[in-house]
């Protein structure tokens, strides 16, 4: 294939970052032409270890979810809705992964192939011309981020999957020991098709390096930088949880009796299982088995080290005592934190991303929530949301070549663009932040308003006193 030359207008020169997980080639409207191995074509190179690599990081990823997120939260609560958690979490990741591949994967990875099939919608959401993964087998590839490299698709669709089921399953945390469990269903249903395909087609599909002049998202065509997921992923789920925690209400009892996780240990080793994921997860987002792949999971490394110890000490000196909670929640933030930035920055960044985001995650969690009185019960909005946010905006910052970042790379030209321009990164950065606040918060209230007036949102008092595990699920976590 021949790489064309020229940007199209909609789409300026810094406006063309290798930009994590964007869509392939092969998933454009257009079709497989847009591959075809012709006599006048290069045959496309398919790597082992590239496919290899972006197996297992999809195995990884999914491992966050089950067991790693259902561990982590199921710790947090009290013992009688220990199973109501664990099974939110699993319901949730079997639901989303169907929902993934009758339409999810189309609706957030087609598009139109050229301008003069764009409509108004292309820069929002895609088509469902791959709906029941249609067109799509053994034989279809993906590009990566190197021309005429490609992976097969089906890695790439079930890479991406894995990505969807992890964000719908954070929302839980916010309202836990008191939502329906029709009622959260039904809510991230909503929320699934209503923001987080439109956010993953907005942040993330492109044509790929060989049609890099094609139709884009509305974000990525405005430049913004986004390796693995601060704004689809965090910044769009940690919204939805307070938008969910607020309508919801809090907890019977909140700020009059004690609510204490009943097993930190669970927490503890549900929180480990998401930072072994995480590789996957962001060093997965390279689609290939290179040394940004490398950087980024040194990077995942480093900030998280970083924000697990902010936390930790600054715990340590403002509240007198180390606990382990924090030291885990603080990792949490750095992993989140460092996201959008795994690719784009050098470990000095990726250390100062994780110390700032341990810290104002910290503060937010430990001062300010308690001042607001939401019961966001575990913190996703605190840690997911206020970390992406951090990272989305840092990741502006510590891009740029002078700070040890690889800067903006321009696929028309070949090579990084000169001129970085941090402040102009950083107010694209703040755009996406933005949109992604604002597009979750809207979806997500009327989400709960439609589950609201049709289904109702919370169990009764009487079944929250006595817990969600033998009220919702007839069964208890631990028999004595």
């Amino acid at each position: 294939m021949n790489r064309p030359t020229a940007i199209h207008p909609l789409i300026p020169a810094l406006a063309l970052p290798l930009i994590g997980l964007a869509a392939p080639v092969l998933a454009q409207d257009a079709g497989p032409a847009a591959a075809a191995v012709t006599a006048d074509t290069v045959a496309p190179i398919v790597d082992k270890g590239d496919t290899t690599w972006m197996m297992l990081s999809a195995i990884l990823v999914m491992a966050m979810s089950i067991p790693g997120l259902a561990l982590f939260y199921g710790g947090l609560v009290r013992a009688k809705n220990m199973l109501s958690v664990l099974m939110q979490v699993l319901t949730i990741f079997c639901v989303v992964a169907l929902l993934w591949v009758a339409f999810g994967y189309s609706l957030a990875f087609t598009g139109a192939g050229s301008a003069d099939a764009a409509t108004a919608l292309t820069p929002f959401v895609g088509g469902l011309s791959k709906a029941f993964l249609a067109g799509v087998d053994t034989s279809s590839l993906a590009e990566t981020f190197t021309a005429n490299v490609f992976v097969p698709e089906y890695v790439f669709v079930v890479f991406q999957m894995a990505f969807a089921c992890i964000a719908s399953a954070l929302i839980v945390g916010a309202t836990v020991e008191r939502m329906k469990f029709t009622a959260m269903l039904a809510f991230v249903v909503i929320w699934f098709v209503f923001s987080y395909l439109p956010m993953a087609h907005m942040v993330w599909w492109w044509g790929g390096p060989s049609a890099h002049d094609a139709p884009a998202g509305f974000l990525f065509s405005h430049g913004d930088l986004d390796f693995a997921g601060g704004t689809v992923i965090h910044i769009n789920a940690g919204v939805a949880a307070l938008v969910a925690a607020i309508v919801v209400g809090p907890r019977v009892g909140y700020g009059r009796e004690l609510i204490a996780p009943h097993n930190l240990t669970f927490t503890f080793i549900g929180g480990c299982l998401l930072w072994i994921g995480w590789f996957g997860f962001n060093a997965g987002s390279n689609m290939e088995a290179t040394g940004t792949a490398a950087m980024a999971i040194l990077n995942t490394v480093v900030a998280t080290a970083a924000a697990a110890l902010a936390w930790a000490f600054a715990e340590w000196a403002f509240r007198g005592h180390p606990s382990l909670l924090g030291g885990v929640s603080g990792a949490i933030a750095g992993l989140v934190g460092v996201t959008p930035a795994a690719g784009f920055v050098g470990p000095m960044g990726a250390i100062a991303i994780g110390l700032v985001a341990g810290l104002v995650c910290m503060w937010f969690v430990v001062s300010l929530k308690t001042r607001l009185g939401i019961d966001e019960s575990l913190d996703v909005f605190g840690i997911h949301g206020v970390g992406g946010i951090i990272g989305a905006i840092l990741t502006g910052v510590f891009a740029a070549p002078s700070l040890g970042g690889t800067g903006v790379y321009d696929y028309a030209t070949g090579s990084v663009a000169p001129g970085y321009s941090i402040a102009g990164q950083v107010t694209t950065q703040m755009l996406g932040v933005g949109v992604a606040v604002v597009w979750s918060a809207v979806v997500s209230w009327l989400a709960l308003m439609i589950v609201k007036a049709v289904i109702g949102l919370r169990v009764s008092q009487s079944d929250e006193r006595q817990g969600l595990d033998i009220t919702t699920h007839g069964e208890n976590a631990y028999n004595s």
